[in-house]
This record gives structure tokens, C-alpha cells and sequence, in this order.
């Protein structure tokens, strides 16, 4: 499973969602005012009967905010090409969740509160019982019509290089070739011999996988980056990326 704290760029996204939206914190003070509330009460259910919810429904925010629209949530009806079928959102996972949340704020706030901020207020409480930061979620978000399944080819895949990650994601410098502890490589190779299943799931942090904190960037630090994409950011020593795994370390 991965790390509650996947990437740089997935808290960055958390914070902001889309950049290009007007959105408040107040958006719903007087059409939804208890929206937070009720998000909160069924994620802590949620949490209390999964210890991964919390890393899921993150994800899936960071999945959907290449857009952040909630199109991520649209099945196969009436024409529209799902984004949960193409391959880098396979192996999401908790939409019941989702569907839980959105039938208890639609009980008492019948058409106001978007998909998209649901995404983003259950992502926020789910940090806070995972041990990290809170803050105050823009609210505002559309949710969209349609899907974008051609646009999850810009979600970044573990064998990104830094030169792929920087056309994708805005980020710096290029050296596709990290160096990983050797005896840590070794138990990856076991973990995940070549040929082997390709739906075995592992740790992005085998140290606290369950906790918001910074053993991701420690782990980069000591060359234990599970994924090329990860331990890229770290190992490419004129990187801008470095400084920024230094700093949350």
C-alpha cells in the first residue's frame, strides 16, 4: 500500500487543489454550514474499520486534482469513458467511502456540496487523524460532466524519470539514474522478483505507512525510495527537488 505522505507534489495539491478556481473556506457557510462535520463522521467510521482509508481516499484526491473536478468518481453511463479504468487508477480505492459521505451531506444539503470538495474535506480530516497538520479547505470546486481518461497519462507512473516528472509536474533538473542502498535493493528483489505478481502491493514507507509524517523524505535521505519516481527526487544531485526533500525531512 503506499505511504499516507506519497509525494511533494501530492501535498501541494491537498493544500491548493485548483489553482484557477475562486474558492473560500466559508463557501458553504450559509447554504451547508455543517458539510465539515458531516464529512468528519463518516470518516472516522471509516478510519475506525480501515487503518488505509486514510492513504486511499488521499490518493484519490491527488488522482483527481489533475483536475479536481471529481471526475474521477464518474462510472461507465451515457457515453463517458471512465478515468477508473485506465491504468494509473486501477488500484484506487475507496469509493464506498465516497458514496457514504456524499449520501449523508446530500441527506441535509440536498444538490450544494460538490464531489470535488468532498474529495478535499475528507483528505484534510484524514491528515488530521493520521497525526498530521490541519488546515482550512477552499471550498467552491465544480464537479464535471464529463471524464478525461486520456488525461490520466499525465499522473505520474513509478518509472518516472525527473526529466518526466519536470514536463508533468513542474519540477526541476534531470539524471535518470538513483542510486538505491544495495541491501535495501536486495530485499526489494525478493519483495518484487522480476515476473512476479504484478498486483502485490507494498509500502511506499515500510517504517510508519499508516501515519502522516516525513519518514518518506528520511527514507530518500538513506537511498530507500521504494519507487524510481520517488528516490529520483533525491538522488539527482543538482535537482531543485533535493532542497525540498532536505527541508521536510
Amino acid at each position: 500500500m503506499s505511504s499516507v505522505l506519497a509525494t511533494v507534489i501530492c501535498v501541494v495539491m491537498l493544500f491548493w487543489g485548483n489553482s484557477d478556481a475562486q474558492l473560500s473556506p466559508t463557501f458553504y457557510a450559509s447554504t451547508c454550514p455543517n458539510v465539515s462535520r458531516i464529512v468528519r463522521g463518516v470518516v472516522e467510521q471509516a478510519a475506525r474499520n480501515d487503518v488505509r482509508i486514510g492513504a486511499k481516499l488521499i490518493r484519490m484526491h491527488f488522482h483527481d486534482c489533475f483536475g479536481c473536478d471529481g471526475s474521477i468518481l464518474l462510472v461507465e453511463a451515457n457515453g463517458i469513458n471512465s478515468e477508473q479504468d485506465e491504468l494509473p487508477n486501477l488500484s484506487v480505492e475507496g469509493y464506498g467511502v465516497v458514496d457514504d459521505i456524499k449520501t449523508d451531506v446530500e441527506n441535509v444539503c440536498p444538490g450544494i456540496v460538490s464531489c470535488a470538495d468532498i474529495l478535499a474535506l475528507a483528505s484534510e480530516i484524514l491528515v488530521t487523524l493520521a497525526g498530521g497538520p490541519a488546515w482550512k479547505v477552499p471550498l467552491g470546486r465544480r464537479d464535471s460532466r464529463t471524464a478525461n481518461a486520456a488525461g490520466t497519462s499525465d499522473i505520474p507512473g513509478p518509472d518516472e524519470t525527473l526529466e518526466n516528472l519536470a514536463l508533468n509536474q513542474r519540477l526541476d533538473d534531470a539524471n535518470p539514474d538513483p542510486t538505491l542502498d544495495t541491501a535495501y535493493l536486495q530485499k526489494l528483489r525478493q519483495a518484487c522478483p522480476q515476473g512476479g505478481n504484478p498486483s502485490r502491493l507494498n509500502n511506499l514507507d515500510p517504517t510508519t505507512p499508516d501515519d502522516f509524517d516525513n519518514n518518506y523524505f528520511t527514507n530518500l535521505q538513506n537511498n530507500r525510495g521504494l519507487l524510481h519516481s520517488d528516490q529520483t527526487l533525491f538522488s539527482t544531485s543538482e535537482a531543485d527537488t533535493v532542497a525540498v526533500v532536505n527541508r521536510f525531512r
